[in-house]
């Protein structure tokens, strides 16, 4: 009979056990979400702080919204001169990225041709500041500066991107 009445207790003690655990997992489960969620705001906030504090940001412009202006003819530029007192140059070929549901674009639309050589000026102008080292190694914030300019001069962000078909220095 001992053995039977043990048998009973143990049962007993294994049932409520098992109910405890669920009643903990339910509990657990609905603040493990919460937790998560407040991680992944606060994750998302850094973020934001982070680019505020880069100042940068990423424009994102569908694939239909957007037309591609290459200046036709490549450009060779003079570049600073380095260390070793030689001249050097780079031959690009540009393109800007043309967001035409802008504002700027019902102004200037797609046919930059008229503005062609103001932007080849400023391409000069950013590209002339660099030495050839310094170019090789910089080629996504002469992006940039060349970006910032054309927009300075439109007045207007409808370009949103620049980019190099084919670079080659000498």
């Amino acid at each position: 009979m001992k053995k039977n009445l043990i048998s009973v207790i143990i049962l007993a003690l294994l049932i409520v056990n098992v109910v405890l655990t669920a009643i903990m997992m339910f509990s657990v489960t609905g603040a493990s979400k919460k937790t998560a969620a407040l991680v992944d705001n606060i994750a998302s906030a850094l973020d934001l702080e982070l680019a505020a504090q880069t100042g940068e940001t990423e424009v994102v412009v569908p694939m239909e919204n957007i037309e591609v202006y290459s200046i036709p003819e490549s450009m060779t530029i003079p570049l600073k001169t380095g260390e070793d007192g030689a001249d050097h140059y780079c031959l690009v070929s540009v393109s800007f990225s043309i967001d035409n549901k802008a504002d700027g674009y019902k102004t200037y639309s797609s046919d930059l041709s008229p503005q062609e050589k103001l932007l080849m000026d400023k391409v000069n102008a950013v590209f002339g500041q660099y030495t050839i080292e310094e170019a090789k190694g910089n080629e996504d914030r002469i992006k940039k500066e060349i970006l910032e300019e054309v927009q300075k001069m439109f007045d207007s962000e409808f370009i949103f991107d620049v980019s190099f078909s084919s670079i080659i220095y000498s």
